[in-house]
């Protein structure tokens, strides 16, 4: 159950979140293109890491269209059923494949992420990527449209540069409606949108920033450093930028390390806690998780605090990575 004395507002809607969420792209396993970089995981699995999501006090979700083309929505529909979650009870966000579409295109597309989600919400409609043959304003108005006939709670963009995000913002500022959330790559290891200006015209903004890869595909989590052989497992789309970063990362694993055991915390711990906290109530992350205990661990997270001592000796250690 969420904790409403850790919860945080989207943006400047009314949506209350969980600092940390689940994102289930890798329950498209096996289904479409993103289907295809992951190994499938089986119904009763699935079901069982969004029950120790929620369990955990997680209530944020995340998916999209392009997860396997429903795959990934079904799949969360369907844990959500089998752990009896109200749809009050959870904010899902799905998004909008773009590439090779126009605006138009979202009003109809709108029913299939419905029927995939199967009767729970969709608190907010994003715009997965800033390919398109539209425009931001175009896209925006499109949205909009969802939002004034009850289709979608909220508006949100991903992986939009701050000169997207803000004609987004503007565009929909004209019909009335808040742009919600940016979802970017944001880590210790990843962290552009504070020196490209997205972030800082995110808080100019009121607009939340909704970190994905919190872990840096598991190189926060200290498991490969331990054994490097384990990358060559990985797909290729993973495996050369994991083995450049492997090297580059051991003093930041170092750290980590150090504070992990001032709070019996994981490294995985560590690092989302610095996400979710080092810029105050402004970004909100979601990892994935492809097993229980994954899911656990996300959640466990939101129980301590680290320091402004250890924010700061992660900042300055994740700075001089070279």
């Amino acid at each position: 159950m969420l904790d409403t004395k850790q919860s945080r507002k989207l943006g400047k809607s009314n949506l209350l979140v969980s600092p940390i969420g689940l994102g289930v792209m890798e329950m498209a396993g096996g289904g479409g293109l993103i289907g295809a970089m992951f190994p499938a995981i089986s119904k009763e699995e699935k079901n069982a890491i969004i029950k120790a999501a929620l369990d955990g006090g997680i209530n944020f979700f995340d998916t999209a269209e392009m997860y396997g083309a429903g795959v990934s929505e079904t799949a969360l529909a369907t844990g959500l059923k089998a752990a009896g979650a109200a749809d009050k009870d959870v904010v899902i966000e799905t998004k909008w494949m773009p590439l090779f579409r126009t605006a138009g295109n979202i009003q109809k597309t709108i029913e299939d992420r419905l029927r995939f989600l199967d009767g729970y919400t969709i608190s907010n409609y994003m715009i997965h990527q800033p390919w398109s043959f539209s425009t931001p304003e175009a896209e925006m108005d499109a949205m909009a449209d969802l939002v004034e006939a009850g289709k979608i709670k909220s508006v949100g963009v991903s992986n939009f540069n701050p000169e997207r995000m803000r004609r987004a913002y503007e565009a929909l500022a004209k019909r009335g409606i808040p742009l919600v959330l940016n979802q970017m790559r944001y880590s210790l290891i990843h962290r552009e949108i504070e020196t490209d200006g997205t972030l800082a015209l995110a808080k100019e903004l009121g607009i939340t920033i909704v970190a994905y890869t919190p872990l840096a595909s598991g190189i926060l989590t200290g498991k490969y450093h331990k054994n490097p052989e384990l990358v060559q497992k990985k797909n290729f789309y993973y495996r050369g930028t994991m083995t450049r970063e492997l090297e580059q990362t051991r003093p930041l694993i170092a750290v980590m390390e150090e504070i992990a055991a001032n709070h019996n915390a994981t490294l995985a711990q560590v690092a989302l806690n610095w996400v979710i906290h080092f810029n105050g109530d402004c970004v909100v992350t979601i990892p994935g998780a492809t097993k229980v205990r994954q899911a656990e661990e996300s959640a466990a997270a939101m129980n301590f605090v680290l320091s402004a001592e250890e924010l700061a000796r992660l900042d300055e250690a994740s700075r001089n990575l070279k």
